[in-house]
């Protein structure tokens, strides 16, 4: 989109300094990606605790680019390594969460259940001014069985016991923003996406969810790509049934399909269901796994195994 980055440096998911990005594309949009301050590659695995972790950068850079005259921004929410309820975020951008005493809460999913007031008199005055729109294919509610800390708290380091409290601590603070923002967001879709920072947003910052690939495609132009080429090849970490349901192969092979154009999917691994793909305009799955390998190998020499995979694609295309 001929955008360009903007780096600042942010509160990282641990409290630590990171060295964090945004773009800027033409017509003064902002994309933020919330994994670039709030992520779980930002984190060792054996460091992760979703406990302590917190939003409070993705908030930081919301703020910047508001700050920059931005009145549009897309914030994309996965690979959160938070479950926080967007709480940090919202403490960024000059929202008050206070215990009992009248002090601050502390960072963290596991710092909620003190909660006892939300102040948003001193919120940011450029929020009422910005459209904010969360771009995610998730659709699970805050709280619960389908909950944002029983489906991925334990890929953040919560144990079954830490679940539990993560999962009572975001239901909390739904029932505190009920009483004090007057909207619930307890069983809301998409609320829990990103460890409940969807639902924060929803509630502090008056966004909207829109579905992920959809939006890209439509930003990045791809129609006006896709017109005059001969091929298209797209991919996954993990091909398999969930893929139909918003992810990015079946999304790109659908605005593929519009000008008959056939698509390859090239992918990490292929997961059961996987052939429910073949009626959504995706033609041949294409494993990069091409002989018996551990996950670390796979990791490690994921570039030429890629490449591989790439002339097998080249190779069944001049078929």
């Amino acid at each position: 989109t001929k955008g360009k980055y903007e780096e600042l440096e942010v509160v990282g998911p641990l409290g630590e300094k990171v060295l964090a990005r945004y773009g800027i594309l033409e017509g003064d949009i902002a994309v933020i990606e919330m994994a670039a301050a709030s992520g779980l590659t930002l984190i060792d695995d054996d460091q992760l605790n979703p406990l302590i972790t917190t939003t409070y950068g993705t908030g930081q850079l919301i703020k910047s680019a508001m700050e920059k005259g931005i009145q549009k921004i897309y914030v994309g929410l996965g690979g959160s390594a938070t479950n926080d309820g967007g709480v940090g975020m919202a403490q960024a951008l000059g929202i008050s969460f206070k215990d009992k005493q009248g002090n601050e809460i502390g960072y963290g999913g596991g710092e909620l259940d003190k909660l006892w007031e939300i102040d948003s008199s001193n919120i940011h005055p450029l929020l009422k001014e910005t459209q904010i729109m969360v771009i995610s294919d998730v659709e699970n509610p805050l709280c619960g069985p389908e909950g944002a800390s029983k489906i991925f708290g334990p890929q953040k380091g919560a144990s079954e016991e830490n679940v539990e409290v993560l999962d009572n601590n975001l239901r909390h603070l739904g029932e505190k923003i009920k009483d004090f923002i007057g909207k619930d967001i307890i069983n809301l879709p998409g609320a829990g996406a990103a460890g409940g920072l969807g639902g924060g947003l929803i509630a502090f910052c008056n966004a909207s969810i829109q579905s992920g690939i959809d939006k890209v495609l439509d930003i990045t132009n791809i129609d006006q790509h896709l017109k005059g080429a001969n091929l298209v090849i797209t991919g996954e970490g993990k091909i398999d049934g969930q893929s139909i349901f918003g992810k990015v192969p079946v999304g790109v092979a659908k605005r593929a399909k519009k000008y008959g154009i056939p698509v390859i999917a090239i992918v990490g691994s292929v997961g059961k269901g996987a052939d429910k793909v073949y009626d959504y305009g995706v033609d041949l799955i294409i494993d990069i796994i091409n002989k018996p390998m551990s996950l670390k190998y796979a990791i490690e020499n994921v570039s030429s195994l890629i490449e591989s995979a790439a002339i097998i694609a080249i190779r069944a295309f001049k078929l």
